[in-house]
């Protein structure tokens, strides 16, 4: 005959093991997250005060996390950062990705005999991301960081990753404050649903002078055997950049978004 009392307290610590191992993972997804969002190294005082985690517990995950190589030591004044093991798995991650793997060549590809920048961007979530960003020959060259992610109206890309929805559904999916850009300026809604239809009508996205007043973006799908939009291939452009030379990149671009695209 079992002790009742016996199991109900070992369940009760069984249970308190397993929600301290879910709150130091959940931690170290925090650790992770704030330094990707920063993208510098960090003091272990400034991590537990930004993320709310005592800085015994910090201290004590940054040490078995760099012992991993997942984070190292910066700077010889405490400051923390990814470690050289974190760019083995994204490698490994961006390899494992057939349409990924298939993108890296053709983005280099079009930054080399284009000159300017090229990327390969996706959806995360609600939010656009550039995947793979490649810089152009010119000497004040224009990026985006990679893995960060903006509010889709700010860019063409997101004006193409939508097009499968219908307006009901994109302004359900879009966050309302998604539609105001940086400098205060706010995209109208119905002005966006056009953008959108014209984009899925063309082949292409165009967009000028939104989060940067000196760039055009020009953005073709890359697309599913059931023609949904699953990523863009992209340049990015000053904006005084002729309109004939625009669209000789326009049909680059159309043409490489239908070579990673799977045949319908």
């Amino acid at each position: 005959m079992t002790d009742g009392r016996a199991d109900g307290a070992a369940d009760v610590a069984a249970a308190g093991r397993a929600n301290g191992r879910a709150r130091g993972i959940d931690r170290v997804i925090a650790l992770m997250e704030h330094l990707h969002r920063l993208r510098t190294p960090a003091r272990i005082a400034d991590i537990a005060r930004d993320t709310g985690t005592p800085r015994s517990t910090v201290y004590e995950l940054v040490n078995t996390l760099a012992e991993a190589r997942w984070l190292e030591l910066r700077d010889g004044d405490g400051a923390v950062y990814f470690g050289p093991a974190m760019h083995w798995y994204g490698s490994d991650y961006l390899d494992s990705v057939d349409l990924i793997r298939k993108a890296r060549p053709e983005v280099t590809h079009l930054a080399e005999t284009v000159g300017e920048t090229a990327q390969f961007c996706t959806l995360e979530g609600d939010k656009y991301l550039v995947v793979l960003n490649e810089p152009g020959r010119r000497m004040f060259r224009i990026s985006s960081e990679i893995g960060i992610k903006v509010p889709i109206p700010w860019t063409a890309s997101g004006r193409l990753l939508v097009d499968h929805l219908s307006p009901d559904e994109i302004r359900a999916f879009i966050p309302g404050a998604d539609f105001t850009l940086p400098d205060g300026r706010r995209i109208a809604e119905d002005e966006f649903l056009t953008d959108i239809a014209r984009a899925r009508a063309e082949g292409y996205a165009r967009t000028t002078a939104l989060v940067d007043r000196f760039t055009t973006c020009l953005a073709a799908p890359v697309r599913d055997a059931a023609g949904r939009c699953i990523a863009t291939i992209c340049f990015v452009v000053p904006v005084d950049t002729p309109e004939a030379e625009q669209t000789r990149m326009i049909d680059t671009l159309k043409s490489s978004g239908a070579k990673l695209s799977v045949p319908r």
